[in-house]
């Protein structure tokens, strides 16, 4: 039993955050139940479905939105949730007629919350875009790279999944809890935009002091400082280091051989260039393994660069059981982990209208309902 289990939640299907938020929520232990059009019903995308793992943990029923039997079914299972997500751009869903308003008159308790990458308002609220662009409106993305080079994009962690699933998901949590005080609902407006600006505000911090420059790949964090950097290896693999504080550095010199040499200060930032030279041409003397036997486990804040295959199979996350299998494939597991109430997957991704009548009925809709949803072609005939 999850700790939002006995919550329900509707997904109105779209991709990247949206379906993440709903994972998390579903995970957790919450009813979640997927909202796929009937056009994409058993279509799905090129790889095989079992591999969509946003997708991980809920039901999923098809109805063709353009038909007003279907509204109204959608704004009958509003009637018994707790809250909503959508993913459209501003507008959609009003003129669908499942807007908030809509939605908190059948249910004024109802969390309603919405996934943009601008926001609901404002000069760009209605332009496409996808998560660069929004990491590239915050400030975000500018830095990230190394010095002399483009910026880099770091995946679609930053706004996608970071500034917008997880905000997302932590407003619509905190929607619920202050709705069991009110007995009231609210939107939430969870923008990748404003979630990629929040995730940076350590960042603007430093900038506004002066320890942090526009100037990329010249910080402390950015791979400026030669304490804070990824180091190739003789085997041409990677090692990370991250030895802020000074008793880590001192660490750090120390394994790597360079304690008891004449050495600039820590903070000289004139004298990262060339000690990050030195740290290459040390770190370029043995293999990933050999260094990992070296330090792993001290405190000078080291790791080995995994990729996706290696990760899964590292003893540390193999005994925290970062990574599982669930129907043949290896994924993240549940996160975060709660002592009495833990997180599971509820069952594997699935097909878009995989569950439509079984979920329906478990909603409250008797046969006689789906007949009419059927007959209107509001959902699916069974194959």
């Amino acid at each position: 039993m999850g700790v939002l289990s006995g919550y329900r939640v509707i997904e109105l299907a779209g991709i990247g955050p949206g379906p993440m938020c709903a994972m998390l929520l579903s995970d957790m232990g919450a009813d979640v139940l997927r909202i796929d059009r009937v056009a994409d019903a058993g279509l799905g995308i090129a790889m095989d479905q079992k591999y969509s793992l946003l997708n991980r943990g809920r039901r999923s029923v098809a109805f063709d939105l353009k038909k007003p039997e279907a509204i109204e079914a959608v704004l009958k299972l509003v009637e018994k949730a707790d809250a909503l997500i959508e993913g459209f751009r501003p507008g959609v869903t009003e003129r669908l007629g499942l807007g908030p308003d809509h939605c908190l008159k059948r249910n004024p308790r109802l969390i309603y919350g919405r996934m943009t990458g601008w926001g609901q308002e404002g000069p760009l609220a209605h332009a496409a875009g996808h998560d660069i662009n929004y990491i590239a409106l915050s400030g975000a993305l500018h830095s990230f790279g190394r010095k002399g080079d483009a910026p880099v994009p770091p995946l679609n962690l930053v706004g996608d999944f970071g500034g917008g699933a997880l905000y997302l998901a932590l407003g619509v949590v905190a929607g619920l809890l202050e709705a069991q005080k009110s007995g009231k609902g609210q939107v939430v407006d969870a923008a990748m935009v404003d979630g990629a600006a929040s995730l940076m505000t350590a960042i603007y911090g430093m900038h506004g002091s002066g320890f942090w420059n526009n100037e990329r790949g010249d910080n402390i964090l950015d791979t400026g400082a030669h304490y804070y950097e990824v180091y190739e290896t003789k085997d041409g693999k990677y090692v990370s280091i991250g030895s802020i504080e000074g008793k880590f550095y001192a660490e750090l010199l120390e394994k790597s051989g360079l304690k008891g040499q004449e050495l600039p200060h820590q903070q000289d930032r004139q004298k990262w260039p060339a000690m990050k030279e030195r740290l290459k041409t040390i770190f370029r003397s043995k293999t990933r393994d050999e260094w990992c036997k070296i330090m792993e486990g001290s405190d000078i804040c080291f790791a080995p660069v995994l990729n996706m295959d290696e990760a899964p199979k590292h003893p540390h996350n193999k005994h925290r059981g970062t990574f599982i299998e669930e129907g043949g494939v290896t994924q993240p597991g549940p996160a975060p982990r709660f002592s009495r109430t833990p997180s599971k997957i509820q069952r594997p991704p699935a097909k878009p209208g995989e569950h439509t009548e079984e979920a329906l009925r478990d909603w409250g809709f008797a046969n006689s309902d789906l007949e009419t949803l059927r007959k209107s072609g509001a959902i699916p005939k069974p194959a």
